[in-house]
């Protein structure tokens, strides 16, 4: 520590007590090299020795990426002083780690905790886990070293937490290792069921390999796990990922003729595949076909389907699409209509769109504010001019939009 600040500390007459140090460290904790000089220096006061307070409040500073070699110095003084890492500490660090991807460091304070008498909390276990398979790399050797440690301690890995460990190896199609966890997972007493094999499905069409992929499937049956919506869903979702969409459909019929009815989700997925493969027309159709059969999609794939119809310029099929969402009762997406009739379409396409809106109250003022102000931004003023004198008296006479229109005029008249 300088010897200006010290001088200044010792002028102080401080009186040392744990309290005081953790209050210290607290307030200069983005500055680690200097709490940890503050930390040697108040150790070495006459009637002072650090306790498990005062480290713990030092390991809380120095538990990240620029101070991690002195972390660990500071936790192995810590346990050779007979001092334990807190709980509240360990949840701060372990948050901290896993937040900014020090994985490797999250492990190790996991086993650390395991060993020591404050043991975390079961479900750290899944969470660290699902950390570990979201962290972009995932290394095998930390998730059996988390789970090593978890079975130590006399618990057993639930079926979630199995698959967990089985999504994240087929995903990055490690799909040996995936198998062996599926062993484990049925000496722990777990039959693999529709979710497990969804995975495996999903993970064989990323990598394409989609004979095996549907090979899964008859080897569900054959292990008399028969499979469910779930499984073909992600079996459609597969081919969709890799752009197989002709055969992505076909699926879709063979999973109908298997007496399985289409619902919003495995709907989302098609309406996308097609989409990205600049088949908006063919998404359109199909949700026509599947609402004629009582599948009500999701919101967000209406408003998808809106907007990659509107992309295509068919805007006579997204206002239908539009009225479809009102008939489901979801709120009517109508931003993306006014600035696109305003560039590409007519006077007689935003009455069209206006009275699509129509229900109640609805469409607002500001909706009507908003097809005005695209048409003026466009540089289409008389058109604007004739549309405002088609529409109802009340939104001719709105202060905001009056006062559009004057203001137009003004700059005209200039």
């Amino acid at each position: 520590m300088e010897r200006g600040v010290e001088k200044k500390l010792q002028d102080l007459n401080l009186s040392f007590s744990e309290i005081v140090v953790a209050k210290v460290l607290r307030i200069v904790r983005r500055f680690p090299s200097k709490a940890l000089a503050f930390f040697r220096w108040a150790g070495q006061r006459p009637g002072y020795k650090h306790g498990s307070v005062a480290y713990n409040a030092m390991a809380r500073v120095l538990g990240r990426e620029d101070s991690i070699g002195e972390f660990w110095s500071l936790v192995r003084e810590m346990k050779g002083e007979g001092h334990e890492m807190d709980v509240d500490t360990y949840v701060k660090l372990s948050r901290r780690f896993q937040k900014t991807m020090m994985m490797r460091e999250a492990v190790e304070l996991y086993e650390l905790m395991m060993d020591g008498p404050y043991k975390p909390a079961i479900q750290d276990c899944g969470v660290l886990l699902r950390r570990i398979a979201r962290s972009g790399m995932l290394d095998l050797e930390l998730v059996f070293r988390v789970v090593r440690k978890y079975e130590v301690a006399g618990y057993s890995l639930s079926k979630v937490l199995y698959d967990g460990i089985h999504r994240s190896l087929t995903s990055i199609g490690r799909f040996a290792e995936a198998e062996e966890i599926l062993k484990r997972m049925k000496l722990a007493g777990y039959e693999p069921d529709s979710i497990t094999y969804s995975h495996l499905v999903y993970g064989l069409c990323k990598v394409k390999r989609l004979n095996e992929a549907c090979k899964v499937l008859d080897n569900m049956e054959a292990d008399g796990c028969v499979p469910d919506l779930m499984t073909w869903t992600a079996l459609i979702q597969g081919h969709c990922s890799i752009g197989e969409v002709d055969e992505a459909l076909e699926l879709l019929t063979k999973m109908i003729e298997r007496n399985y009815e289409a619902d919003a989700d495995v709907l989302d997925v098609l309406v996308k595949g097609l989409c990205s493969k600049r088949r908006v027309d063919s998404a359109y159709t199909l949700v026509v076909e599947m609402m004629n059969t009582h599948v009500r999609p999701w919101q967000a794939t209406f408003k998808y389907l809106i907007q990659e119809l509107l992309s295509v310029r068919m805007l006579e099929e997204a206002l239908k699409v539009l009225n479809s969402m009102k008939s489901h009762r979801f709120p009517p997406f109508a931003d993306p209509f006014p600035p696109y009739i305003a560039k590409y379409g007519t006077i007689e396409d935003a009455r069209d769109f206006l009275n699509a809106l129509t229900v109640n109250n609805y469409p607002s003022s500001m909706t009507y504010l908003h097809v005005f102000k695209s048409f003026l931004q466009e540089g289409r003023y008389s058109e604007a001019q004739d549309l405002l004198s088609k529409c109802p008296r009340y939104i001719c006479e709105h202060g905001e939009i009056s006062k559009l229109f004057s203001s137009i005029k003004a700059g005209n008249a200039a």
